[in-house]
């Protein structure tokens, strides 16, 4: 038996099939994954996605601390309220773990890190903070839940709550508020617009339950991947971990090396990759034959080198199966992938697959 969040009771009596997923007793779908998929695409559904890891950072020296520790800049959040993604690099400038960044006030930022990789995030933060003046707090008094979809405003507003609705209202994407017990982010990991719900766990069973009566579909782990992988998010563990660095897994635009005199970890290596030239790219497979990408898979290349694929689903918003595949640097627009032994032709492309908020922009 693993962790459970909170709501596993709940999710067990709503009939989802649970599955361990990073030590979590988890909701991979609740009958029918591809229907979860098209309702967070085409309508609003309701995540559980509390086996991530809260934690704040307290102090005066948390602004200096995050500048270090973190790939991106938080000073790029100018204002109170807003919110950053970044990697987290080891020396070797490889990913340790990518995650959000808010910025609450100038003593008070709050981070949510991935679940598989929190601990040994936790311990690598912790190894840093001796120089700065600075508490860090993992929150497991907290929940997390995400409402993801074009219709998430009108059902949040339907709820008449003062602050909800003020807020999403006036928050823009990458940004946030919080009341006593209440933290919205406009964030999410779907490609569609929505909010991610931090509460305290003695509160989340029932927000559930009023956010299901409100019209939200509870979606599982199943739909959440595939709808991810459509918006060309990375997942941690897949497509990029401590053996790749940001700049060959499309996340160059995450690393901020300017102004030149603010060091990082990782900033001296990546510096380095950068002047002997990067040599591997993350790039998009779409499949044109029958079949089904996965991870794993050999990519085939017309010059004869090879890759090989990250992650893989098939897409239901597409129809097609998809992948992010990892390749040499080179301008390549075809390739073949080892499915079951056998080639199948595949086109390159570059994510997303499907673009964010995808139901007003067809």
């Amino acid at each position: 038996m693993g962790k459970r969040t909170v709501l596993y009771d709940t999710h067990v009596a709503m009939g989802a099939k649970m599955v361990d997923f990073a030590g979590f007793d988890m909701p991979l779908h609740y009958g029918s994954q591809i229907e979860e998929h098209h309702q967070v695409r085409r309508h609003a559904g309701i995540f559980d996605v509390s086996h991530m890891v809260v934690v704040d950072v307290l102090g005066a020296g948390a602004r200096d601390y995050l500048r270090y520790i973190l790939a991106n800049d938080i000073d790029k959040m100018a204002h109170r309220g807003s919110a950053l993604y970044s990697c987290m690099l080891n020396e070797q400038g490889t990913v340790i773990d990518d995650l959000i960044v808010y910025f609450i006030d100038s003593q008070h930022y709050r981070i949510v890190l991935n679940a598989g990789s929190a601990q040994k995030d936790l311990q690598w933060m912790e190894q840093h903070v001796k120089h700065y003046a600075l508490g860090l707090h993992r929150r497991d008094d907290l929940s997390i839940l995400a409402v993801q979809g074009p219709e998430t405003i009108a059902l949040l507003t339907a709820l008449n709550d003062p602050f909800i609705t003020d807020t999403i209202h006036t928050i823009a994407r990458f940004q946030c508020a919080d009341s006593d017990d209440l933290f919205i982010a406009r964030t999410g990991y779907t490609g569609e617009d929505g909010f991610e719900l931090i509460v305290p766990n003695k509160r989340v069973v029932a927000l559930w339950e009023q956010l299901c009566a409100a019209g939200f579909k509870p979606c599982g782990l199943g739909a959440r991947d595939t709808l991810r992988l459509e918006a060309g998010y990375n997942l941690y563990g897949q497509d990029m971990d401590e053996s790749t660095s940001p700049l060959c897994s499309n996340l160059a635009w995450t690393i901020a090396l300017q102004p030149a005199e603010r060091l990082f970890i990782g900033k001296s290596a990546l510096l380095a990759e950068k002047e002997h030239g990067v040599t591997q790219q993350l790039v998009g497979l779409v499949l044109a034959d029958k079949g089904i990408l996965r991870s794993h898979q050999r990519v085939l290349l017309a010059d004869g080198l090879e890759g090989e694929t990250t992650s893989g689903s098939f897409a239901p918003t597409l129809g097609q199966s998809i992948a992010f595949a990892r390749i040499p640097k080179g301008d390549y627009k075809e390739c073949e992938v080892i499915i079951r032994d056998k080639a199948h032709k595949a086109h390159i492309v570059k994510p997303p697959f499907v673009p964010f908020n995808s139901s007003k922009n067809p």
